[in-house]
């Protein structure tokens, strides 16, 4: 793979020229995980961030008596754990391939360095980080205002704008990991998922989800009407 090519296709560098990304690349360690291995755990020296090149990677809290709660999944071009650049602390989650996973990691001395000589890249980090924090406020709406089934048709609805609009959406993790994301237990997951179906506004068949009733699923989304 020619690195910075790859990073020429990051959002998170968009717009510098070919010295930059030769740059860029130079200070990337590539890296690889197997399905299910540990990138880094919550409280780990923060010294540097990723970038996905393949596969899916989540990031999420455990709680004291070993409850996990997703944060956040990041597939291909995304970038995590951006924050220890600037922060210079520990990762404050845990980071897990959920797949096999290739992934590019940059040092958070040298890439400060970097930023020091082009501030252009600390912009697009900034923006990066804005839009990062925007959804995590509407994690925690969702978490804290919305019920389940309305976390649920949200999440469905999200996905499939993220999959060009789709009325047949992929699920990126299992169901019990969806259910990790959405805050609830499995069990209750595929209880909402029945009554969904039921309900006329979806079809499932394993990881495939095909909305039938777009309408009533965004009704559900914003809390306009109950399942």
């Amino acid at each position: 793979m020619n690195i910075a090519a790859f990073l020429a296709t990051v959002p998170l560098f968009k717009g510098l020229n070919r010295e930059q990304y030769d740059e860029l690349a130079m200070i990337a360690t590539d890296q690889e995980f197997a399905r299910g291995r540990e990138i880094f755990a919550e409280g780990d020296p923060g010294d540097g961030f990723f970038l996905v090149v393949t596969g899916l990677v989540k990031i999420y809290k455990l709680s004291p008596d070993g409850k996990e709660q997703i944060l956040h999944l990041f597939g291909p071009g995304e970038p995590f754990a951006e924050a220890a650049v600037f922060l210079g602390s520990s990762y404050p989650a845990h980071a897990m391939a959920l797949e096999k996973s290739r992934v590019l990691f940059l040092p958070r001395r040298a890439f400060i360095e970097l930023i020091n000589r082009y501030p252009e890249v600390a912009l697009n980090m900034l923006a990066a980080l804005s839009l990062r924090l925007k959804k995590f406020a509407q994690l925690i709406e969702e978490l804290s205002l919305k019920e389940v089934p309305g976390r649920l048709a949200a999440h469905l609805l999200y996905l499939s704008q993220q999959q060009q609009g789709r009325d047949q959406v992929l699920l990126p993790v299992s169901k019990n990991q969806l259910a990790g994301l959405l805050g609830t237990i499995p069990e209750t997951l595929s209880r909402i998922l029945g009554k969904m179906a039921k309900a006329g506004m979806i079809s499932s068949d394993g990881p495939r989800i095909t909305i039938l009733d777009r309408p009533a699923l965004e009704g559900l989304a914003t809390g306009e009407t109950k399942l």
